[in-house]
């Protein structure tokens, strides 16, 4: 039945109660979320709703309720992707309660979005977050008479430091059972454009809050002055960027060795010995399928861990979101914005985490540009196959020039690709960049394993099928028919089958070979090339110094760092765009691009040589 005083629409019925989190950007919402829901949180897919929604379950008095984080709005009325997905939300699915979080240091801009909720009629209750560092910086919010102008619940809270959160608990276990009925909104915009009362905000402020002085200067405003510098800005956000690529990179692949060293003495002390009855070609299954695509999950896992745990901590100190307003002007011109060049570098970690950071995006089409351009990044995975390619075949005194001169490379084929696709219609963005510049702050322990964690979850939960299944695959191809080798196999075969393809950028069969694996993930390159050729590392080092050209290695290295992602990164891009369009476009685009680029430095460096 339509409620005739508000916009609302109430729904009986409802099996399970709702409670929806609502907030600007910047306000600490996923700190509550996090707070409030503990582990019990996933990503949820809602039908009609473009982007994945976190959701979790509360326990209060025995029953589940359900929470839902929304993203982050600066007004209900707006056309802004988030706002869109916001009203859609209100207006298909129903809540019992609305929990408003606000940035307390930052009230006086954000006491908009609790007045149009109020004027929709919604139970709502609002958690003036981060009280403790709104009073550093002399903000004094009398929250009982702000609660009494609002005729709403508010509740002083610090997520971070988990302070407050008792007596709010209380109150939305009152709310939360006061109403039988579930709500849905389905008219918000014509609703609030009559219903909003003229200057009632100015007058609540200044009756509830005090301002300290504008002369007063913060932490914040010190260390912005430096950080972002219009001359030394940018140089120090590279050097900081660069300092935690080394932390992720001298801490995660040592701990993928140790990953590497369980997973052998695992096989050698119990798979084998568990398998040795069995026939040969189940014991080849089992131990060069299945359990070489666990130990390929497994030596993510440590990798994986470190980049997420590192960049929630970056992001919760504030300078995640400066970064992005660094590099911004930049990427402008490029169709993009700061936050797509930050996850542009993440992917050099790898490129699954960096697509999964996209979500801080929320424009559609500058998001799906992002996600086209983040696999050319140089990954790990891609780095280990580079290093014994440039070792075995070029000049020690030229080496690192070369694996320098391919990230450079890996940047400067990103950026043409964005801007050639940003004059297209289709990938051109609507909406200027808006960011909330948020306080520096130091992050808590507990609040970046959180998070971190989520993430990490999510990741295996993605990899671990595909990645299986893949190397499953490569079994296959390698194996069959049976008592043959090398190119004689289905795979080499297939090698063999695009030879006219890849000849004419001067790689062989059976790096073709090779390369097809790749697909299924790239650290798979290295072990298919001893497969392959039937020769250890060393033997197989030496052997390529022998036979392939400087031109072909580096046509060899250029195809592998352009072309078709590997099999994990593309069902991360088909998770996080929900676009097959997309998905198939990426593939065909980027082995493309990859071939005519290995045929322009083939060709270049056979001229150079030939001369």
């Amino acid at each position: 039945m339509k409620n005739c005083h508000s916009a609302i629409t109430r729904v009986s019925g409802n099996a399970q109660k709702r409670i929806i989190l609502i907030g600007q950007p910047n306000t600490g919402k996923s700190t509550v979320f996090n707070r409030l829901t503990g582990l019990n949180a996933h990503v949820g897919n809602w039908h009609g709703i473009t982007v994945d929604l976190l959701q979790g379950e509360i326990n209060l008095d025995d029953e589940l309720v359900e929470i839902v984080d929304l993203p982050g709005i600066y007004d209900l009325r707006g056309f802004s992707e988030d706002e869109t997905v916001v009203q859609k939300f209100f207006a298909d699915f129903a809540f019992d309660l609305v929990l408003v979080v606000v940035n307390a240091s930052q009230i006086e801009r954000q006491l908009n979005l609790i007045l149009e909720l109020r004027a929709l009629g919604l139970p709502c209750i609002v958690l003036l977050n981060m009280a403790d560092e709104a009073k550093r910086y002399g903000i004094d919010i009398n929250h009982h008479l702000l609660a009494e102008k609002l005729a709403i619940p508010v509740f002083s809270v610090s997520a971070k430091y988990d302070k407050g959160f008792q007596p709010l608990l209380r109150e939305v276990k009152r709310e939360i059972h006061r109403e039988k009925d579930s709500f849905q909104v389905p008219e918000i915009k014509a609703y609030l454009e009559n219903n909003l009362k003229a200057g009632e905000k100015e007058q609540i402020l200044a009756d509830t809050v005090k301002l300290p002085s504008e002369g007063i200067k913060t932490l914040t405003d010190t260390l912005d002055n430096i950080l972002l510098h219009p001359i030394f800005g940018l140089p120090i956000f590279f050097a900081s960027m660069l300092g935690i690529f080394f932390l992720i990179w001298y801490l995660g692949l040592p701990s993928q060795d140790v990953m590497d060293f369980i997973t052998t003495a695992i096989a050698d002390k119990v798979i084998f010995p568990l398998v040795s009855p069995l026939p040969d070609i189940i014991q080849s299954f089992i131990i060069n399928g299945v359990w070489l695509g666990f130990a390929t999950v497994a030596s993510f896992v440590p990798l994986i861990v470190i980049f997420f745990f590192v960049m929630a901590g970056v992001e919760d100190s504030g300078y995640l979101s400066r970064s992005a307003y660094l590099m911004d002007s930049f990427m402008a011109k490029m169709g993009l914005d700061g936050r797509a060049f930050v996850m542009q570098m993440m992917g050099f970690g790898c490129n699954v985490p960096a697509l999964m950071g996209t979500r801080i995006i929320r424009d559609s089409r500058m998001r799906a540009l992002s996600m086209l351009i983040i696999p050319f990044a140089l990954c790990s995975a891609r780095l280990a196959v580079f290093v014994f390619i440039i070792s075995a075949i070029f000049p020690p005194h030229i080496a690192p020039l070369v694996l320098f001169s391919l990230y450079v490379l890996s940047f400067m084929a990103s950026f043409a690709v964005a801007w050639v696709f940003s004059q297209s219609q289709e990938f051109q963005s609507k909406e200027p960049f808006i960011i909330e510049l948020p306080p520096y702050r130091v992050p808590t322990v507990k609040q970046v394993l959180l998070r971190g964690w989520g993430e990490v979850r999510e990741f295996l939960r993605r990899a671990t099928n595909f990645i299986i299944i893949g190397c499953v695959a490569v079994w296959f191809l390698t194996s069959f028919p049976t008592n043959t080798t090398g190119l004689d196999t289905w795979g080499g075969q297939l090698g063999q089958f695009l030879a006219p393809i890849m000849q004419p950028i001067g790689i062989d069969p059976y790096l073709t070979l090779s390369l097809i694996f790749g697909f299924i993930a790239k650290e798979i390159v290295i072990g298919s090339f001893v497969t392959i050729y039937a020769m250890n590392t060393s033997a197989l080092a030496t052997y390529f110094g022998a036979t392939i050209s400087i031109p072909s290695a580096l046509s060899f290295c250029v195809f592998c760092l352009l072309y078709t992602p590997c099999l994990t990164t593309v069902a991360t891009l088909k998770a996080e765009s929900k676009s097959w369009k997309l998905t198939i476009f990426s593939l065909l685009f980027s082995f493309a691009y990859a071939w005519l680029m290995a045929f322009i430095f083939y060709r270049g460096a056979l001229l150079i040589i030939d001369n």
